[in-house]
Order: C-alpha cells, then structure tokens, then sequence
C-alpha cells in the first residue's frame, strides 16, 4: 500500500521547509514563481492530496476582493511581558503551535502585545480590518483568567479563541491543556513507580488561573492509595521566596517521597533541608523545559493548544 504524501515528506525530498510547500501549494507570491512551479509538481508526483476542509478555509481566504490580500492569524500577547512569545519558558511553545496553524491555511502572521498601555481596542479593531485580520487568538494570561475590560468592544467584534486558560470576564472560546486529567495522571505514573506519597509544588496564583484543576487532579488521585494521611500540597511558592522556613516546616512535615512542580527553585528548597534529590525525594517537572534536563519532565503538548 503505498503511503499518503504530506506535507512534511515533499518538505523532505526537496529539503526545504514545510512552509514553502505550503505557500507553494497555495499558489501565493512569497516565494519565487520558479520554486512554486517545482514543489507543486513534487506534490503531484509524490500523489499530495490536500486535506479537504484546509482547501475550503484557503479558499475562502483567497476570495478577498484584493488578490494579494490573505486573512491574517494575530496571536495577541496578553502576558504582562512585551517579550513573553519569545522569552517565557512556556508561551513560545503555544505561539509556535499558532504559527504551524497559519502556515497550514496560508495565512500570514502577525502578534500583538494587548497589555500595552496606550493600545486601544478602537485602534486595534481598524488595523484587524484593515489586514484583514479574522482571527485574534489570546496567549500567555499567567495571573488572571480575565481580560482587560476597555478591550471588550474588540471581543465583541472578533471570534476569539483564548489559549491555555478558560477566561471569566468576558467568557470566550477557549483551548486548554486539562490540568486535572493531567496532575491526575501523572501522579497515578509516579504511584505505578512505586512512590507512596506523592505531591506538589505550585504556586495558589497558577492553582487559581486553571479553577484548581491542578489540586483536584492530586486530591482525586490520593483517595485511592493505601497511606489514609496523604501528602498535601504546597501551595506557598511565592510566599516561600520571601521566607524559605515556609517550604522547610511544610516539607518536614508532610514528609512527602516524591514532589511534583513547575519550578525547577524547588529542587534547590530540598537541598537546603539537607534531603538529596533522588536519594531521600524524587523530584519531577510539570513541564519539559529545556534548562532541566537532570529532571523528569511531563510534556504538555503546547504546540498542539496553540
């Protein structure tokens, strides 16, 4: 049986990006006339059958009246940080998610940064029309699950979809990891491990943005486990920066066998009550971040939420 053509396999055998032969595919002007003739004949000898509905979203963006004109993706950084979409440790992961998503239906990219104090959303609303912009995706809230109030005219104006969180005021579309499924199953892995009282580490400001999806997820998981007295969580991480004795009069007590966290800082907390990491505790990550690879890490799979 012969294998399906994709996009990535015509990347391959030409050796070039997957993006070009989507532009190609296209039939748009961002790469020469001549490398658009070679990849669409490629696709057609590899046997590329397009995927039907991406056809008819390209399509419907290509019927602008301005032939040249394509409908623009426009990530909007709702993080406090201007530079969050590259610098986070987290948000680029989701961005760069967004950005494949835009390739795919050859629309054109472009970000903007909605904490900005002198942006308005009657502002923002002209220049969506005037690039043709159909559709704002939210990224990077970190704090709050809600968006600034002068910007409502802009939500009422767009179809929006909010990434990562599930947001209050106003309530829009959204796209999320499940965090409870998540915290869920990670603990059940590390008790299938052999780890008798597993637990976590996280700030309540994090546990608050996902509705505490998080300690749901801990909670859920402990009511099955032999040990009646389980491990609680540790919910004072911010506190803990201030006055790390916070960290070491809850680990001491809890006397937890493995922690779970977002912070890689916590590793340190243990060391500083002279426990080892992994010789009296186990330490795993929440996230797979590239600056811990000492660590266990859960991959989350942002790119595929953004």
């Amino acid at each position: 049986m012969s294998i399906l053509a994709t996009l990535q396999i015509i990347a391959d055998k030409l050796e070039c990006s997957k993006s070009n032969i989507s532009l190609a595919l296209c039939n748009l002007n961002q790469v020469p006339q001549g490398t658009n003739e070679r990849n669409q004949r490629a696709a057609s000898k590899l046997g590329y059958r397009p995927n039907a509905s991406n056809s008819q979203s390209r399509a419907e963006l290509r019927s602008s009246h301005k032939s040249n004109f394509k409908a623009e993706l426009a990530p909007l950084n709702a993080n406090d940080e201007p530079n969050a979409f590259t610098s986070h440790p987290t948000i680029p992961t989701n961005v760069q998610g967004c950005y494949r998503r835009a390739s795919r239906l050859c629309c054109s990219f472009v970000s903007f940064w909605i904490q900005e104090t002198t942006i308005t959303a009657k502002r923002l609303i002209q220049i969506f029309k005037t690039r043709y912009i159909k559709y704002p995706v939210v990224v990077g809230l970190m704090v709050i699950n809600q968006l600034t109030s002068p910007l409502n005219p802009l939500w009422e104006h767009f179809p929006i979809v909010v990434s990562e969180v599930s947001t209050r005021r106003p309530p829009l579309s959204n796209l999320y990891v499940d965090h409870h499924k998540l915290t869920l199953r990670a603990i059940e892995r590390l008790v299938g491990l052999g780890y008798k009282r597993p637990t976590l580490a996280l700030d309540d400001s994090i546990n608050l943005l996902v509705e505490r999806r998080v300690s749901a997820g801990l909670e859920k998981s402990q009511l099955e486990p032999e040990d009646k007295n389980p491990s609680p969580p540790f919910l004072k991480y911010k506190q803990t920066k201030v006055d790390p004795r916070i960290f070491k009069s809850w680990i001491l007590d809890s006397n937890p066998d493995i922690n779970h966290t977002l912070y890689n800082s916590v590793s340190s907390w243990i060391q500083e009550v002279a426990w080892q990491v992994p010789g009296n505790i186990g330490f795993a990550l929440l996230e797979r971040r590239h600056e811990s690879p000492q660590f266990s890490r859960m991959d989350q799979h942002n790119e595929i939420t953004g």
